[in-house]
């Protein structure tokens, strides 16, 4: 736990640190030429640095171990600040779509200048950078936080090579592509709000484990032949892991020591064979085997 809470705790640090120097940058540039495509992107900057610093709380509060008021630990903290973040994010895109059109209906004038493009070049530097660092953290603890982090920061590159495209259309005249990149710029925000917001929801609203989960607690249980029958499957979403319940049948010809040992013993296997499962909890029914 102390070496996932430690990368995550770096990872949005640094996130926080690159992004702000980013945000500042762009934000200057783009309100001094008023382009709207380089506006876009330092509102996007403004985003990821609010993202950056709600993976830093999310991963401080759900790294907490469990206790008397939250008996199932503080997972799902992570889930909270992912539904601020995908909130912030919606307005942020619909703001910018807003000052894009309003600046093609009021023919605002626009100044394209090389230092656009310089900015977009360092940033898909430092963006890809990141990706690559979160990417590698990301394999190693399989933490959602950083995964959503590593898929922005590519995304980002992705974007800001949209407004380098918009500046450099834009150096030759051709004022509307500007205008358009910045509405698609925040058309794509929109969407990866959206998305993080279901997500977030999903755990939020207590949404059951994916069936492929599902299939490898059934995968290991049909390896004990003792037990006959599963039935009432529940899951419940702790955080990033899941809580599962799950009642067994065996053999009411067994003492309760024997029967309850199987359910032990399965429990201690799934929680070991399956990263996803934070907490089993098997109840165990007799049943009359015919002869």
């Amino acid at each position: 736990m102390d070496r996932r809470y430690n990368n995550t705790k770096r990872a949005s640090i640094l996130g926080i640190i690159c992004n702000l120097f980013l945000l500042i940058i762009k934000g200057s540039i783009g309100f001094m030429s008023n382009s709207q495509s380089m506006i876009a992107d330092a509102f996007n900057s403004f985003g990821d640095v609010f993202s950056s610093i709600m993976t830093y709380i999310g991963n401080r509060i759900s790294s907490k171990e469990a206790d008397d008021d939250h008996n199932l630990g503080h997972g799902k903290a992570e889930y909270i600040y992912s539904f601020l973040i995908s909130i912030a994010m919606l307005l942020t895109s619909i703001s910018v779509i807003k000052n894009a059109i309003e600046t093609y209906i009021y023919q605002k004038e626009i100044i394209f200048t090389y230092s656009l493009i310089i900015i977009c070049m360092v940033t898909i530097i430092i963006k890809f950078s990141l990706y690559l660092y979160t990417k590698k953290i990301y394999k190693k603890d399989n933490n959602i936080l950083i995964e959503a982090n590593s898929k922005d920061h590519r995304n980002d590159c992705f974007i800001t090579m949209l407004t380098l495209l918009s500046g450099i259309i834009g150096l030759q005249g051709y004022r509307i592509m500007d205008i358009v990149v910045g509405i698609i710029i925040s058309i794509w925000i929109a969407i990866t709000a959206i998305q993080l917001f279901k997500k977030s929801y999903d755990v939020l609203m207590d949404k059951s484990m994916n069936e492929e989960t599902k299939d490898k607690v059934y995968e290991l249980i049909n390896r004990h032949k003792e037990v006959k029958k599963i039935n009432h499957f529940n899951s419940t979403p702790v955080g990033y892991r899941y809580q599962i319940s799950f009642t067994i049948f065996v053999d009411g010809n067994l003492t309760t020591f024997d029967s309850h040992n199987i359910a032990n013993k399965l429990e201690r296997e799934i929680e070991k064979e399956i990263p996803e499962i934070y907490l089993t909890v098997i109840h165990v029914n007799p049943m009359k085997i015919k002869e």
